[in-house]
């Protein structure tokens, strides 16, 4: 795999760092040996793609030759086209690239570390969330007479009662829900090869074992937990799922009980902690259930507020 991914990197090598011999090995390593989350290579890989090409239309063709000028130049073209959070995810891959080749001491300094990106302040979330009545009907809309609605909505609840990040759900395999202390507990696999643990709502330990016991998975416990299925047949195939699947399912589920809001793989992460928040949960304690590293990260995902506003502008009686 890690021989397949230099490869792959080698071939889309941008031509600003193809003179450099020293320059070429230091870009590959930094996208196969410095980076493992595969989502963060993509974009910092495209980030790196996007600066080399303008570099050359700007007639840049030396690593040596680029100025923390050139660097903010580049940013501000990038404004022009892309969100203030898409420029400073370029702006973070060409700084953290640049810092990898003055280690490497292929250039002596870094001329993006004094570039800054644009301001970008967000107090409240973008993704949509459903009500607690959406998700319950939602859930009770799935038909749990196949596999495919088994494992459905044992998916869905278990990104709604654990707040589970999409990804993290979909790495799980069977033998990642076991028993302790009488209890059903999950264990997630969260970005950076953080492993997180949670007891299961009752709601989901019924949901999980219905869907296991139905496929019989605890046979097979290094096998992925939610897997693909044959077209037509409906079969569960050993394949796990990915987060297109996911989306596709969740789009399907939502359209078919009537749900008008464009929810996505995210919105049931976003729905649970929202819930949980509204029903007296402590935001400290959300923190640690969602495994985010800072509490502002999981207010993000709180949508009390939505309601209050919605209240106040009923009060306009027109």
């Amino acid at each position: 795999m890690g021989t397949d991914i230099a490869i792959a990197t080698a071939e889309r090598l941008p031509a600003l760092f193809v003179p450099n011999e020293a320059a070429r090995k230091r870009y590959i390593e930094f996208f196969t040996a410095n980076i493992r989350n595969p989502n963060t290579r993509k974009a910092y890989a495209r980030a790196a793609t996007d600066f080399a090409a303008w570099c050359h239309q700007a007639g840049l063709h030396e690593l040596q030759d680029i100025e923390p000028v050139h660097v903010a130049a580049y940013v501000e073209t990038l404004q022009l086209r892309l969100s203030a959070p898409s420029v400073k995810l370029h702006l973070a891959g060409i700084r953290m690239l640049f810092d990898y080749l003055v280690v490497g001491q292929v250039i002596a300094v870094n001329p993006a570390s004094s570039v800054r990106g644009p301001k970008h302040s967000v107090k409240k979330g973008k993704t949509p969330v459903l009500g607690a009545d959406e998700a319950r009907a939602l859930l009770d809309s799935i038909d749990i007479s196949t596999p495919i609605g088994r494992r459905d909505r044992a998916l869905i609840a278990l990104m709604v009662y654990t707040f589970a990040r999409v990804g993290a759900a979909l790495k799980m395999k069977a033998e990642d829900v076991y028993v302790q202390g009488r209890r059903t507990w999950v264990r997630l696999h969260e970005k950076g090869g953080k492993q997180h643990e949670m007891p299961c709502h009752h709601n989901l330990d019924e949901y999980l074992h219905v869907y296991m016991d139905g496929s019989a998975l605890a046979s097979t416990p290094k096998g992925p937990l939610f897997r693909t299925a044959i077209p037509h047949t409906g079969e569960l195939t050993d394949n796990p799922m990915t987060q297109a699947d996911a989306y596709r399912m969740i789009r399907r589920r939502a359209f078919a009980a009537g749900i008008a809001t464009k929810i996505g793989n995210h919105s049931f992460r976003a729905t649970g902690i929202t819930e949980y928040l509204k029903n007296g949960g402590k935001l400290e304690v959300a923190q640690t259930m969602a495994n985010h590293e800072s509490a502002r990260t999981t207010g993000l995902y709180d949508r009390r507020g939505d309601q209050v506003s919605l209240d106040e502008v009923e009060r306009i009686v027109i």
